[in-house]
């Protein structure tokens, strides 16, 4: 075969459930390993930097793992650190589990300037006219600049000066990180924002609700660009069934917000993660040159061996005397790229729709499939019909990885007794 990588697969329902090895999880990784079959990790969860989660994954699954072949949820967010409308020095809002948490993961990606809602609840208490939940909103910092008061309640026609806003805190881009534990609290804020003239708290905009404006003028006065992380309804957790995710959150918000615009206006937002491409297409990046890196360290194992004899397929299978085992049997090193991309996931409407919709810019086949081990099971939950329907369903991760093997032409005895079966 050409290049063959993968799979990429889910973590929680694909690798874990509940912190604990899914049965053959830690086989199928080492085996990866060992043969030199490029994969990454990709997934929906978040709240840690990516070196703290993958320092994580690697002592609960026994298995040397890196940050080059992993991808969370938020991951991409790095990428708007770059660019003409970068981010990087402009003053943004994150929300999620952990405050604290979610400042630092962006004060290390190089965000400079990081508020969390617990900043604005201490600079003004009346902000949230109730009691938060004080272990989120506990600890906090000063606020870069102060917010601004109005003199009388704000309204559209009462939108002040751009030189006496000057010198208030302005946020320009608001980010949900995972899933947020204070809904209450994090939901006024940021509808503060979104309602605001330009992302000033305290203020309303003018363009509210104006019907010679696009969107009838919602979303349409420089408030903040809104990103959601994780578009899951439901992820697999320690109780029988599925738990609320960050996709709940989302929808309750956008509920919320075409109450609040009376019908008028759908909730305008950035949504990144599985099944959306900008993710996919952020993960086949991330894939393909963790595969040119493999195949480099191969190609110098190989000349510093002097193995004259012994190449390597780019699945990673080893061949003797030249002669392939794969449909065209090109040699480590060779030109081409991705052919052939497995997605292993345990979530229909996520793992298998993004795989499925997905078309990558480079031509390579992405294929489905879907295990039983995490939020999905039969007789309960989407129908595997349309773009929620795999090209396969297996038990478990093993016996997903021994379907992509078969389906590559490798044979039974290619795997067995080498740590798979």
């Amino acid at each position: 075969m050409a290049a063959v990588a993968g799979p990429l697969r889910s973590i929680d329902g694909v690798l874990l459930h509940v912190s604990k090895p899914i049965p053959g999880a830690t086989e199928v990784l080492q085996f990866l390993h060992d043969y030199n079959i490029p994969f990454i990790l990709l997934t929906n969860g978040g709240g840690k930097h990516e070196t703290e989660r993958v320092r994580d994954l690697s002592e609960k699954l026994g298995v040397p793992l890196s940050t080059d072949n992993f991808v969370q949820s938020h991951t991409p967010f790095r990428e708007l650190l770059e660019g003409p409308d970068s981010l990087r020095d402009k003053t943004v809002l994150v929300t999620g589990s952990d405050y604290e948490k979610c400042r630092a993961i962006f004060k290390e990606y190089g965000f400079q300037n990081v508020v969390t809602p617990a900043d604005i609840y201490a600079a003004d208490p009346t902000i949230f006219p109730f009691q938060p939940v004080s272990t989120f909103t506990a600890p906090s910092q000063p606020l870069p600049k102060p917010l601004y008061h109005p003199s009388t309640s704000p309204t559209t026609s009462s939108v002040p000066s751009p030189s006496e806003l000057a010198p208030y805190l302005k946020i320009d881009a608001i980010f949900i990180l995972n899933d947020p534990r204070d809904w209450a609290l994090d939901t006024q804020i940021l509808t503060d924002l979104l309602l605001s003239h330009g992302g000033y708290l305290g203020t309303y905009s003018a363009h509210n609700g104006a019907a010679t404006l696009p969107n009838r003028g919602w979303q349409r006065d420089g408030q903040p660009r809104l990103y959601f992380s994780n578009a899951d309804l439901l992820w697999s957790a320690a109780h029988p069934l599925p738990r609320l995710g960050q996709g709940a959150f989302q929808a309750a918000l956008a509920g919320l917000w075409r109450r609040v615009t009376a019908g008028a206006a759908e909730l305008e937002r950035t949504c990144i993660g599985k099944p959306f491409g900008g993710t996919y297409r952020f993960a086949e990046r991330v894939l393909a040159r963790h595969r040119s890196e493999v195949l480099r360290r191969l190609v110098a194992g190989t000349a510093a061996a002097g193995a004259a004899t012994t190449t390597t397929t780019t699945t990673g299978r080893r061949r003797e005397g030249g002669e392939g085992e794969g449909k065209e049997g090109e040699a480590a090193g060779g030109g081409d790229g991705l052919k052939t991309v497995y997605m292993v996931g345990d979530n229909p409407e996520s793992d298998i729709a993004g795989a499925n919709g997905h078309v990558s810019e480079d031509g390579a086949e992405w294929v489905s499939v879907l295990v039983k081990t995490g939020v999905w099971r039969e007789g309960r939950g989407a129908k595997l019909g349309g773009e929620f329907k795999p090209r396969a369903v297996v038990d478990d991760v093993k016996a997903a990885v021994e379907w992509a093997l078969r389906r590559e032409g490798w044979r039974q005895g290619d795997w067995e007794g080498k740590k798979l079966s």
